[in-house]
This record gives C-alpha cells, structure tokens and sequence, in this order.
C-alpha cells in the first residue's frame, strides 16, 4: 500500500505547479506583480514546509511545520478569492485552483487534528 503522505506532497507539488503556470499568465502590471508574487509564495511554500514536516522527529515539531503549511494554503485561497473578485487574470482557472487549496487545506487541517 502506498504511502499517503506522499500522495499529499505530490498534491501540494502540482498545485504549487499549478500556481505558476496561473501567476505566469497575469497581466504584467502594479496588481499582477503583487497578487502574483505573493500567490506564487504561499502556494509554494505549503509544500516546501510539509516536506520539511515529513523530517521532523516529534509530533510538536511536525504540527508546527504542518501548520505553517495550512497557514499558507489559507493565504493562497483569499488570494485566489480576492482575483476571482475582481474577475483578474485567467478566472476560468480560478475554480479548479479553488476547489483543490480547499480540499489541501480539509486534509492538512485533519492530519494536524489527529497529531494533537
């Protein structure tokens, strides 16, 4: 059976993947360059922090890590929301992108419950 944290990195990856390929198609302007930079950031780093998760030693240091990672994913969804809002950028893949930081953001939410 495989390893389902793995499978969550592999999910935090593609969206961090996903983030991109949507941040490079911004318009090159004031509001582009701010909600882009800061979506490319935390989308990102959720999945830079859940790896370093996967080294900690104690339950304590992996909540800790895990959070920082839930943190960010909540950070990328208002940003999303706040694209989505003002109809910016390409918002036919606004949902898509939606739909998988809240399904990241349920999961994550359940591990750090359970690590409690």
């Amino acid at each position: 059976m495989e390893d389902k944290r793995y499978d969550l990195e592999d999910r935090l990856v593609e969206f961090a993947a996903k983030i991109i390929l949507f941040c490079t198609e911004l318009p090159v302007d004031i509001t582009g360059q701010y909600y882009g930079n800061q979506l490319m950031r935390s989308g990102g780093s959720a999945a830079l922090n859940f790896e370093e998760a996967q080294g900690t030693n104690f339950d304590r240091d992996y909540v800790n890590k895990a959070g920082i990672s839930l943190k960010e994913l909540k950070e990328s969804r208002v940003n999303l929301k706040i694209l989505k809002k003002v109809n910016y950028g390409n918002p036919s893949k606004i949902p898509e992108l939606l739909d998988e930081v809240e399904q990241l953001i349920k999961i994550l939410a359940t591990i750090i419950k359970n690590k409690k």
